[in-house]
Order: structure tokens, then sequence, then C-alpha cells
């Protein structure tokens, strides 16, 4: 069908809008199949997320390694790649995160080990794309394979690290020792609270500026460079970009190393911003759930920031939700997640044909 008469906003907000809609109707279904009140629970989930300000700071938390993970999908995505290794990049630029402030953090100030922590989770998440990315360049191995594997790879390294190298005496937690304060990422919280606006005792951080800042270089970066045109011509025919000499076995690895960097970033969010030590396990899911937020926000930056907010609330709100209605458990709010995912990804063109016919017919009349 033809997309010429059908206005940029029906695709990038009001199909999207749709499927969404679709998704918590259904998940109200299933909240009344199990006995509760569906308008209810929207009620406690929606307070929990954005009713009161330690609720919206735990939603910008969230959504902030979901915006991290959701842009590592979307630059390898307009390149054709479906990378779904986001979890494992996170998990090593969690590393790299880490290894510096251990190192740093008893001799250096805050302003010297953030961006050499920023960078060591770009390197280390971008070293870690790199591998499949010069397979599937150089040998042809397929990404999505090679991306899936790396993530159990990393686990795996990330596990021995962590308890023969990097776990401290004496402790039986798989954790490193808590970084001294000169390595703790500052708390939105203290800059807010002079302003009169108490977020509470919520993680929010300065990581949640870089993933903005992020969004705003992607956006620059594939869009108004050389090299965008050139990754989004890759993504869009492989054989005119060859035809057209760009080389496209290095776009590839570009593509990926950036994407990684993205992923990578997460580390600073969970390991220098809340946690303030290394330990295991604290990707909890983002790489993968970040492709669901690129998927729905249409592998556009403003696009991610929403649907990474959307999840985040999703995150806050079903804990809420859990609290007040304990028969809604959080395995019903995964589901409630799933549905979102199911909706907006797999079934995102249920309503299209019908809609963008309703606009073409509309335009001929």
């Amino acid at each position: 069908m033809s997309q010429a008469k059908v206005p940029a906003w029906v695709n990038l907000a009001l199909i999207p809008f749709l499927n969404i809609l679709l998704a918590f109707v259904v998940s109200g279904l299933v909240i009344l199949a199990i006995g509760e009140d569906p308008i209810e629970a929207a009620s406690f989930l929606i307070y929990g997320a954005f009713g009161y300000n330690e609720g919206i700071a735990y939603t910008l938390y969230y959504a902030t390694n979901l915006i991290f993970t959701g842009l590592a999908v979307s630059v390898a995505f307009k390149g054709g790649l479906f990378n779904i290794g986001g979890e494992g990049q996170a998990y090593i630029g969690g590393l790299g995160v880490g290894l510096v402030c251990l190192s740093l953090d008893h001799t250096m100030p805050l302003y010297i080990i953030a961006p050499l922590a920023i960078l060591g989770a770009a390197a280390f998440g971008a070293a870690w794309a790199y591998v499949p990315a010069y397979l599937q360049a150089r040998r042809g191995s397929h990404i999505v394979i090679t991306t899936i594997m790396f993530n159990f790879i990393a686990s795996s390294l990330m596990v021995y690290l962590i308890v023969n190298w990097l776990k401290e005496e004496g402790r039986m937690a798989a954790n490193s020792r808590t970084f001294e304060e000169s390595a703790w990422l500052p708390h939105l919280s203290d800059i807010l609270a002079p302003l009169g606006i108490d977020i509470g005792y919520a993680p929010l951080n300065l990581a949640f500026v870089l993933a903005l800042v992020c969004c705003v270089l992607v956006w620059a970066l594939l869009w108004h460079t050389r090299w965008g045109y050139q990754l989004r011509t890759l993504g869009t025919n492989p054989t005119a970009a060859k035809y057209a000499g760009i080389d496209t076995a290095k776009v590839t690895i570009w593509a990926m190393l950036i994407s990684g960097g993205l992923a990578g970033f997460v580390g600073v969010n969970e390991i220098m911003g809340a946690n303030h030590s290394l330990l295991l396990n604290f990707t909890a899911g983002y790489g993968f759930a970040g492709i669901a937020v690129s998927l729905m926000g249409r592998n556009h930056p403003i696009g991610i920031i929403m649907a990474a907010i959307l999840f985040g609330a999703l995150y806050q709100g079903g804990s809420e939700l859990a609290f007040e209605i304990p028969t809604i458990t959080p395995e019903i709010v995964i589901v409630i997640q799933g549905l979102v995912i199911l909706f907006s990804g797999a079934l995102e063109h249920m309503f299209k044909d019908r809609i963008e016919g309703f606009f073409i017919r509309r335009a001929v009349a």
C-alpha cells in the first residue's frame, strides 16, 4: 500500500498508541479473570509510576537503562543488524566501570574518575561487540547467533572474575568492595533538593542526563552525518550500498562498536550510580527489554525515550501494584509487560493496513 499520502504521525504515533492501548485492554481482561478490578489496578500502577516524586524518579531510573539499550539496538538495526547481545555488552561495560572505580577511587576525584569510567564502559561494551561484528562482516556468521552466544560467555566470565578475583575478602556475597564516595555518581536528589524537589531515596543519578545526551548524539550521527547516511543505506538495501561504493564490512563493524558502547553505559547507571560496587546480574534483563523499547520507539531517539519511560513506568508501577494488591503477583506484571511487547512488536501491523487505507481514501476524497 502506498505510503505517499499517509501522514508521518500515523505510523510514528497513532498506530503505536493503538497497539499499546490494545495491550492494556487485554491486560485488563487478565486482571479481571483473576478476580480483581482492572480500573483499580490501573490506578495503582499509574500512581506508583507517576503519582509522587519518588515514584517518578524510580521510573526515570529504570528508563535510563532502557534508553541506553534501546539506542544500542536502534543503531545496529539501522544498518540491518539485529543486535541481541545488549545484555552481555552491558554486563562487560559494567566491568569496565568497576575496574576504573576500584583502581582510582582512593587516589582520584570524581571529575577524573567519572569521564574515565564512562570511557571504560563504552570501550569494554564496544570490545565485546567487536568479535560478533567481525564475524558478521568478514566471515558471514549471523549476528543474531553470535551475539546471543556472547551473552552467555559474558555471564560466565563475570562470575569467574568476581568470584575469583574481584570479590571482597571475608564477604560471602559475590560483590566487590564498596567504592569510595569519590567514585559515586551524584544522585539527582542532591541536585534537586536545593530547588525544593524531594525525590526521596530513588537512585536516579546523572546517568539519566548522559542517556539524554546520547539520544541527541545518536540522532545527529544517524541523520546528519555522511556515515549515518551510509549506515541507513546499508540497512535499507545492502546491494545498493555496495554498488554506491560503501565499505559495508567497515560500516557493519563500526555500527556494532557504537551499539556495544551504548549498551555498556548501563554499567555507569547501575555500578557507579546506584550500587557503588561491582556485582553479579546487575543488568536484570535490560539488554533484552531494550529490543522492545527500540521497536516500539520506531528506532528513533525520541520514540525510544517515550518507550523507555513507558517500560520504566511498568517496572515501578508494577511493583506498587503488586504491593497494594497481593493477588496480582510480580508474574502478572511480567505478563502485562509481555503483552505490551507482543502488541507493539509481533502484532504491530494489526491495524496498519486499515488505518493507512482510511487516511489514503480520505486524502483522495
